[in-house]
Parts: structure tokens; sequence; C-alpha cells
């Protein structure tokens, strides 16, 4: 008589000794910090070629215009091509364009277009780097190690805005073309390290389509899905709050004549902040449902913001806003981590490309919004109307109903979506739940 053996699937092996998860995680590492270095110094490199401030500014405007034309684009592409080649045209692309300011600032030649287009060709590579990097990150990271995963990425992105502007600021001093010279480096660590990954990057695509047919496909998967279109607006405003928050601050300190290197220690400190909420956002992601923890999360900084608005003092907004911002991470690495989980691979590059807008959309209107209200009512009111907004954020969160559904990590993978639709994908994984299944589309 025959008896059914159960062969269990060994455990996964720790992030750590995944090399491939290392090689992509360093190389990422290294090109945002080299261009986040580059970045903090193209204003003060132009500043010095055109002797404006002004023209300075509007240098530093074009060059970010590039991410905001590339990004859907660079979805489409993400999805159809292979992801690792994309990473290293990428990475070969940005090596060279940044090799080309040493060059010129080198040799005397530097002009305020040359640093445009650099920075313009920059911002667009990164456009193109964000979803093929999402979609190789889930093809060699197992769902269930996601949420470690994500808050690495956390940690990376609160290092980055931490140090990048002071490493820019020391390299900058000893001498102009230094930072530039890092952002070259960290291009080209990034190059080699994705060249030594050797597993596939992402699916096989056999049928041929167009790429207009794939833009209009990735519209219809993101529309349909009722979580997405409310991500959509959700995080935009979020996101535009929060920036705008930022900026009045500043701003309010600049008018009030606080020395600048005290400006700077509030930045400082809610960029350490957030590095220790991104230390501690695997443990929270592990065991807490996304949708209640972005209302937890909104609902501290709603409320450091009213005591910032009660008393709009200089100490008070540098413990507030470290408060504010410290269980960021945690949320950006549970959301981000289940988005990544559920959605096909064949539409990682689309998905994400269009999700990440409303970081676009915010960016440029942000600080417009943040100036305007601080120069017509001043900082009280500014703070009471941000407050308002996140109180308005909150119920909105509280009332979506499919962010409520998500469950714990243990459970993403069973909310995977079809392809190419904004249902839940049939098979064992589905069924296996049972009549009790939650209903998350």
């Amino acid at each position: 008589m025959l008896c059914a053996v159960t062969v269990e699937t060994p455990p996964a092996p720790p992030l750590r000794r995944n090399s491939a998860y290392v090689l992509l995680t360093t190389g990422r590492f290294a090109q945002a910090i080299g261009a986040g270095v580059g970045t903090f110094a193209i204003p003060l490199l132009a500043f010095e070629v055109t002797g404006s401030v002004g023209q300075a500014g509007l240098i530093s405007g074009l060059g970010q215009v590039g991410a905001l034309l590339a990004t859907l684009p660079a979805g489409v592409v993400a999805d159809r091509v292979n992801r690792r080649a994309l990473l290293l045209v990428a990475a070969a692309t940005g090596t060279a364009l940044w090799a080309t300011v040493v060059a010129a600032g080198l040799a005397g030649g530097l002009s305020a277009w040359h640093l445009a287009a650099v920075l313009f060709g920059s911002s667009a590579v990164s456009a193109f780097v964000n979803p093929a990097s999402g979609g190789a990150l889930r093809a060699v990271v197992p769902a269930a190690q996601m949420p470690n995963a994500m808050a690495v990425n956390q940690g990376r992105m609160a290092a980055v805005a931490l140090f990048a502007g002071p490493v820019g600021g020391f390299l900058y001093g000893m001498a102009h073309v230094l930072p530039f010279v890092g952002s070259v480096v960290g291009h080209a660590v990034e190059l080699v390290a994705v060249a030594f990954v050797r597993r596939p990057l992402n699916e096989v695509r056999t049928e041929p389509t167009h790429p207009l047919d794939d833009l209009r496909e990735g519209l219809r998967f993101v529309g349909r899905v009722p979580l997405f279109r409310a991500v959509l607006v959700l995080i935009t405003l979020l996101n535009l709050t929060s920036i705008a928050l930022v900026v009045a601050i500043n701003l309010e300190l600049v008018r009030t004549g606080t020395d600048p290197r005290l400006i700077g220690l509030v930045d400082a400190c809610a960029g350490i902040s957030m590095l220790a909420g991104a230390i501690v956002a695997g443990p929270i992601v592990r065991h807490t449902r996304v949708g209640r923890f972005g209302v937890l999360t909104v609902g501290v900084l709603a409320g450091a913001l009213a005591v910032m608005a009660l008393a709009p003092t200089y100490w008070v907004f540098v413990a507030m806003l470290a408060l504010g911002v410290f269980l960021y991470p945690a949320l950006n690495a549970g959301f981000t981590g289940y988005l990544t989980v559920i959605v096909p691979d064949r539409m990682m590059g689309r998905a994400t490309s269009l999700l990440g807008l409303t970081g676009l959309v915010a960016a440029p209107a942000a600080p417009v919004l943040g100036s305007a209200l601080l120069e017509g009512w001043g900082i009280g009111a500014t703070l009471w109307v941000m407050v308002g907004a996140m109180v308005v954020l909150l119920v909105a969160l509280a009332l979506t109903r499919p962010l409520m559904r998500i469950g714990t990590p243990d459970t993403w993978a069973a909310d995977a979506l079809a392809q190419g639709t904004g249902a839940q994908a049939s098979g064992s994984a589905a069924r296996s739940r049972g009549p009790t299944a939650r209903r998350i589309w």
C-alpha cells in the first residue's frame, strides 16, 4: 500500500545570504546616494556658472521635468524588456552623463544648459530605474520576506535623504567637481553590481504587443482596482500636505531670521527619525495590518501638527516634525511590499510608474501651496489648514474598505491579482481560503 508523502519546502535563506538581493540593493543605494549628491550640488554650481539665483532655480526645475516626462513610458519599457538589461543601460547612461559634468568642469567649459541637460537626463534615468528595480526585487525576494526587503528600502531612502546634502556640501567645499565624481562612482557601482546578478529578473514575454496598447492596458489595470484608485487620491493628498508642511516651516524659520544651521537641524532631526523608523519598520509591518497602521500614522502626524499650530516655536517644530514622520517608513514599507506581492509580474513596471505619479504631482505643487498659505495667512493658520487636511485624510483612510481589509504579510500572497484584471487570481492559493475568504477588490 502506497502512502502519500508530504515534502515541505525548505525556508528561503535570509536576505543577507540572497546574493541577487544584496547586489541589487547595494547597487541601488550607491546609485541613489550618487544621484542625490549630484542633484544637491547642481544648484550651487549653477549659481556659480550663471551668477543668478533665478537661473539656478530654473535649471533645477527644468532638470526635474525629465522624471515627469519619462515616468509613464518608463513603466511600459520596464514591462517589455529584460529588466537586468534596462538597469545596466540606465546605470551606464547615468555614469556617462555625470562624467561629462566632471570633464567639462575640469576643462573650465561648463555651461548652464549643460547642467540642465545632465539633470534632465539623470532624472529621466531614475524614472526608468524605479519600475525596473521594483520588478527585479519581486523576482528575487520571496513574498514572506518582502516586508523586511521593503523596510531596508525605506532605510536606504532615509539614509540618502539624510546624508546626500551634507556629503554633497562637504565634497563641493573641497572641489566643485567632487560631488559629480561621487555621482559617477555611484552609478558605476550599480553597473557592476547589476552585471553580477545572474538570476532572471522578469518573466519571458512572447506575445507581440504595441507600446501604446501596453500603456492602455496598464491604465485599465490600475483603474479597475478600487484600492489603486483610492491610493492615487489619498497618497497624493498625503504627499502634498507633508511636503507643503516642510516648506512652510523652513520658510517661516528663514523669515524670522533663524540661523541656517538651526534650519538644517530641523530637517536633520526629521531624517534621523525616519532612519530610526526604517530600522523598526520590518517588525512593525510583519505584525500589523497596513490600513489600520496607515490610520495610526496619519493620526500621529495630525496630532503633531496640532501641537505645532498651538505653539509655533522652533523647538516644537524640531520635536513634533521628528515625531510626526517616525512611522512613515513602516507605512511605506507595508504598502509598497503589499503592492509588490499582489501585482502580476508583467504589470509591475506600469503599476509602479502610475502609482508613482502621486509623488511627481505633489513635488511641484506642494512648495507653491506651502509658501502661498504662509504668505497669506501666517504660520499658525497654515498649520491649522494642514491639520484639517490630515483629519480629512484620516477619515478617508478609515472609510476606504479595500485598504482596511488588507491583512498581515502572511495573507498577502492570497490577494494576488489576475493577469491584466482587477480581480483576484484564481488557483489553489485563492481556493484554499474557503468561503470566508476576504474580498479585497
